[in-house]
């Protein structure tokens, strides 16, 4: 059984093993983003926008009225000012034309009473309706602020929510990631389709909530090339981090220098290739052993 898991680490991740671990990711990333979008769903059901006051409502529904009164009151006053004008034409034509028209001038006369009515009414209904502006201006304001108060608490609440999901996640992948490798599993590649995903909800997090502040078509090309470089920097220290860590111990496994890869092939304690000392003292039983090996060949300690 020893024999088998060996052969079977070392065996390099198949074509179909990174294949599903990209389809892995995949769904994962779907979760993932539906969780992402149904938080603020949730944050909204939780925390409810206040409504108007009962005090407020009154101001606002004043105004109202008196703005529908006044917006009346300007119909009559276009309508009775029409009727005039109509009345008045009717009136100087007859006038033109010699005759004598008792009935259109008293039409014309009641015409001009309905108008100076309907301006009065409409002086009125504007003074009405200024008289409600201040309370009713008073009433938004207050009710404006508790909305846009609760707002801001929706938007931080899933902030945080979505922030946490991410963080975890990128914690959770990152811990499974060393568990796998210091087990040397075969399920290794599932891993980095969990950080994967984590790494790609993390970008939409930062594009999601750093755009609010940060127009990315401002600053164009150099915003991209900054963002690329230094995500393409990390990403090759970790690669030299995690190769620093693995290939000695494959050039081990394949009877190489760890330090080199020149291949060992006396029993020297010295390398061939690099001249580093690849044979050391075991510290447990004090025999030789080969620097890099996962145990001692004579005790069996790691």
């Amino acid at each position: 059984m020893a024999t088998t898991r060996v052969e079977i680490e070392d065996i390099e991740s198949t074509k179909s093993e990174k294949f599903l671990a990209v389809v892995l990711a995949a769904f994962l990333l779907v979760g993932g983003i539906w969780f992402y979008a149904k938080s603020d769903d949730w944050v909204r059901d939780a925390i409810d926008v206040p409504a108007a006051t009962s005090a407020e409502q009154a101001a606002l529904e004043a105004s109202e009225a008196a703005f529908s009164a006044l917006n009346a009151a300007q119909e009559r006053h276009a309508q009775t000012l029409n009727e005039l004008e109509l009345a008045r034409e009717a009136y100087r034509t007859a006038l033109d034309a010699g005759r004598r028209a008792p009935a259109l001038e008293r039409e014309y006369e009641r015409a001009r009473a309905r108008l100076r009515a309907a301006e009065r009414e409409e002086e009125r209904a504007f003074g009405a309706w200024q008289a409600t502006q201040a309370a009713a201006n008073e009433a938004a304001q207050q009710h404006g602020e508790r909305v846009r108060a609760a707002q801001d608490r929706r938007a931080w609440v899933a902030a945080l929510i979505r922030l946490g999901f991410v963080a975890l996640w990128l914690l959770a992948s990152f811990r499974l990631l060393s568990v796998l490798r210091g087990r040397d599993s075969r399920y290794l590649p599932l891993a980095f389709a969990a950080i994967g995903t984590a790494a790609l909800l993390a970008l939409v997090f930062a594009g999601d909530y750093v755009t609010d502040y940060v127009d990315p078509l401002d600053l164009g090309p150099l915003l991209l090339s900054l963002v690329g470089a230094a995500a393409t920097l990390v990403a090759f220290a970790a690669l030299q981090r995690y190769l620093a860590r693995r290939v000695p111990v494959r050039r081990v496994r394949k009877a190489e220098c760890p330090f080199c890869g020149y291949p060992v092939r006396g029993a020297g304690p010295h390398c061939e290739g690099c001249g580093r000392e690849v044979v050391g003292e075991c510290s447990t039983c004090g025999r030789p052993r080969r620097v890099g090996t996962a145990r001692c060949s004579a005790c069996g300690s790691p």
